[in-house]
């Protein structure tokens, strides 16, 4: 079982992201990849910061991929969350999930995205015409 974490300024390759939970006993991957959308509740967004604890949220990240790959019979995991200042449509996450069967991917796909606007230190700030507002976790 292999997990992967990183919360970095780097930009996100997504298909590498997936490459490293391609393992020969897992004929499902599961991925989901998150990008900036340009409005939010009716505004137009301009831009995003995105801001971290790294440490904490890199544990964080850990916990919740060891916890779901116990119980799921998990093959790979890889999380990667960007930080910083980032346009529309650029990728903010990926996460990417291989088990032997498909709907054990998506299963632990899906749990960990939630968990992590659940629990993970990481806020947003974001831009709009009249200003900015910050949110954190499912504050959306």
């Amino acid at each position: 079982m292999a997990i992967e974490v990183k919360v970095s300024k780097d930009k996100i390759d997504f298909c590498k992201v997936i490459q490293s939970v391609m393992m020969p006993g897992c004929g499902g991957i599961a991925s989901f990849i998150g990008t900036i959308r340009d409005s939010f509740e009716g505004k137009d967004v301009k831009r995003v910061n995105v801001e971290a604890y790294d440490e904490m949220a890199v544990a964080d990240l850990r916990r919740i991929a060891a916890e779901l790959s116990s119980e799921k019979g998990i093959g790979g995991i890889t999380i990667v969350h960007r930080t910083g200042v980032l346009e529309v449509g650029e990728v903010v996450v990926v996460v990417a999930v291989s088990a032997p069967h498909r709907k054990e991917a998506f299963d632990v796909c899906q749990s960990i995205i939630d968990r992590l606007k659940q629990t993970t230190p990481i806020w947003k700030q974001e831009f709009f015409d009249e200003g900015s507002r910050w949110i954190g976790g499912d504050a959306e």
